[in-house]
């Protein structure tokens, strides 16, 4: 484990509270490049987790199995037992038959990108000649896309570890992969060439549009919950919305001072949270193109210049909490927070050396974090009970935008409250 820095006070912020980690077997050549583990993935029904152990390997966990060997692990560590790592070989010996299994899937180049896709609720596909498709995918579906070095996208069967399609269009390394959340297995690839790729996977991974805009890499990109609105961020300071049933572009947002290498919206799609390397997570309503939040992660806040540049502060993944209220930031500064929205400050810190990205499980109580050693760490999220304001706010927000929420007749300091511009 890491020390913390020297600038953060470790007596005014609380500790997360550790849960276990997923350490690679050491091979002869893990000290070399390619062992990074850039993606870390839970299953929307929480039943798999996917991280990449680096050297074109994606293992595939069933996550109360994992969560369950934290805790055995835990009570080996009281008694003195040696900690061990995770075994890349299937422990299905003791299974039970419709027991979720391991896999260890071999992509064949690195793995960049990892998205775990799903057809519930079932939609369908914008495809007329439905019947004619190769792939019927039922109800019960559950896909992981693995984005690669080679620019290709290979589709696996979560539940056999089964290669199911190879999307081959992109020209350079596909950096992210997302699902949208309506169950229509809607696939955006976002790449190094610069474009955004939209596939139909239930019209056998027929890519349906091209998005154009971004001049420079597109790290990241993230659906709003009603898959609406895509937002895609990446080099040169780029911020973008896409209207997804039109697949144009609604508008860039301006405020960051950096690269933009990561985002994602709030439960409720009310906030969007953006990740830069000029060392600030920014929080915006994506309604009104508004910033409402800056979460600095040096202190004094550096100048533009500084922001602009090789600092230390990098921020390299944002992930916004189930519940709403909490995001996790991981950065160059060998830490790990935890903000509350309604708090410009940490409310937990934890040590990460080398930190590449993180993700929150599907019930929000463990934040994953993945590194380049090609390790994954575990925290809980910090417990609190949320306020019944917060929880009407979230419920009204997923059906109303903030132009609709100003036409309500209640109290001015209700509409800003119900417009995130009071916490």
């Amino acid at each position: 484990m890491a020390s913390f820095p020297d600038f953060v006070n470790e007596n005014e912020i609380g500790k997360a509270k550790f849960i276990g980690e997923l350490i690679p077997p050491v091979a002869p050549f893990d000290q070399k490049s390619g062992r990074e583990t850039w993606t870390v993935a839970f299953a929307p029904d929480g039943s798999y987790f996917a991280w990449s152990l680096g050297h074109r390997i994606v293992r595939l966990v069933p996550w109360k199995k994992c969560l369950s060997s934290f805790s055995v692990r835990k009570e080996d560590r009281s008694s003195g037992a040696s900690q061990r790592c995770l075994s890349r070989q299937n422990s299905e010996g003791s299974l039970l038959p419709g027991e979720p299994r391991e896999h260890t899937i071999d992509c064949g180049d690195i793995v960049w990108g990892l998205a775990f896709g799903s057809s519930v609720p079932e939609k369908q596909s914008r495809c007329v000649n439905i019947e004619w498709h190769r792939f019927k995918f039922g109800q019960d579906q559950l896909l992981l896309a693995t984005g690669l070095n080679n620019g290709r996208i290979k589709i696996w069967d979560v539940y056999t570890g089964k290669l199911l399609l190879n999307l081959m269009d992109h020209t350079d390394i596909v950096r992210d992969l997302t699902f949208a959340p309506d169950g229509s297995l809607v696939l955006v690839s976002a790449s190094r060439d610069k474009t955004l790729r939209v596939w139909d996977l239930k019209d056998d991974g027929n890519m349906v549009k091209v998005l154009r805009g971004h001049q420079n890499w597109v790290y990241c990109s993230a659906f709003s919950p009603d898959s609406s609105i895509l937002c895609s961020v990446g080099a040169g300071k780029a911020v973008f919305l896409w209207d997804m049933d039109k697949y144009t572009q609604i508008r860039k947002l301006e405020g960051h001072h950096n690269d933009v290498v990561s985002c994602e919206f709030s439960p409720d799609g009310a906030l969007l949270a953006t990740a830069s390397y000029d060392t600030r997570i920014i929080v915006w309503d994506p309604h009104t193109a508004t910033i409402l939040l800056e979460l600095g992660h040096l202190f004094p806040p550096p100048s533009p210049i500084f922001a602009g540049g090789a600092n230390d502060g990098w921020v390299r993944s944002v992930s916004f909490c189930h519940n709403g209220h909490h995001i996790a930031s991981v950065t160059d500064d060998r830490l790990v927070r935890f903000w509350s929205i309604d708090v410009q400050s940490p409310q937990a810190i934890a040590p990460l050396t080398n930190g590449l990205c993180c993700a929150f499980s599907t019930d929000g109580s463990v934040l994953a974090a993945g590194s380049r050693d090609g390790s994954v760490h575990f925290w809980a999220c910090p417990r609190g009970i949320a306020s019944l304001q917060h929880l009407c706010r979230l419920t009204l927000r997923r059906v109303m935008s903030t132009q609709q929420v100003y036409t309500l007749p209640i109290p001015h300091s209700m509409q800003d409250f119900l417009a995130y511009k009071t916490f």
